[in-house]
């Protein structure tokens, strides 16, 4: 395992709803969600698996170097962008690496909304069937912090549920909230809650403020209400999110400038970006 000295944050899949690999969108990237978390201790934490976490489990593979892996899969829901590249995580089919789910559902329900996504007709290799020991976990009962993290997952605004987690590791902070649609006080207050005091805050930015209204109720949130969460939880650094997959790169960038007038610490997530907390 790679050690470090921080908490260290890298970007491998930065879409919603679907990938896209288009010419005009080649600057951030075109897997969907997939954001890795290494700890001093060298542990690896993986948030999501979108199509990002395919590059992202063959270098783990390539740094393991056929020595034991243990990986901690937190997943923030189970809608297709969060899970379809988890039939193509190598150290799922490894039988020298360990790989735990999190989840906001029983280990029972977890264990068959990964199974039912490599079912026949859909992938022709069973999820029983993989050689590395899976585990399950429902965040809600993590009570314990794994090695020096403490984990702590909090509801966000989303059709059929999602979580966000909080991931503190000695004096460092880094909150992922993605796919939260703003507006509902209770979920809003949970968030700015969760985020409070963040070292760093990845964020659901899936549509400009113009284009939210024709959107409303789909369950995500804008580059402008990410700005209001950051400067009310009083958080140092704001990272863009989930980008729209209609989104070329001269529009990124303009909602970069747009995002930086209201809160200066503000980044756009993009494929290979890594940030130290």
């Amino acid at each position: 395992m790679i050690r470090s000295e921080k908490m260290s944050v890298r970007f491998w899949g930065v879409r919603g709803s679907i990938p896209t690999a288009s010419p005009d969108k080649m600057v951030y990237g075109g897997n969907t969600s997939c954001i890795e978390i290494r700890v001093p201790s060298g542990e690896t934490f993986v948030i999501d698996g979108g199509t990002g976490a395919l590059p992202l489990g063959n270098m783990l593979m390539k740094e393991a170097g056929g020595r034991p892996l243990s990986v901690h899969f937190f997943l923030t829901h189970f809608h297709w962008d969060h899970i379809q590249g988890i039939p193509f995580f190598q150290p799922l089919f490894s039988s020298n690496c360990t790989v735990t789910f999190y989840s906001m559902y029983p280990e029972s329900v977890a264990h068959e909304f990964l199974r039912d996504q490599m079912s026949s007709p859909y992938f022709p290799t069973n999820f029983d069937d993989l050689p590395a020991r899976r585990g399950f976990v429902n965040v809600r009962e993590l009570k314990t912090p794994i090695e020096e993290v403490q984990i702590t997952s909090f509801q966000l605004n989303h059709p059929q549920g999602c979580c966000g987690y909080r991931f503190e590791c000695g004096t460092s902070v880094v909150v992922v909230a993605t796919d939260h649609e703003h507006s509902v006080p209770y979920y809003d207050g949970l968030l700015i809650g969760a985020a409070r005091g963040a070292d760093l805050l990845v964020y659901d930015a899936q549509y400009t403020p113009e284009e939210y209204p024709l959107h409303r109720g789909w369950g995500h949130s804008t580059w402008l209400e990410g700005t209001k969460v950051a400067k009310e939880a009083g958080v140092k650094r704001l990272v863009l999110f989930h980008h729209n997959p209609t989104h070329s790169d001269p529009t990124m960038g303009q909602i970069l400038l747009d995002a930086r007038q209201e809160f200066p610490e503000t980044f756009l997530a993009a494929e290979g970006m890594t940030i130290k907390c």
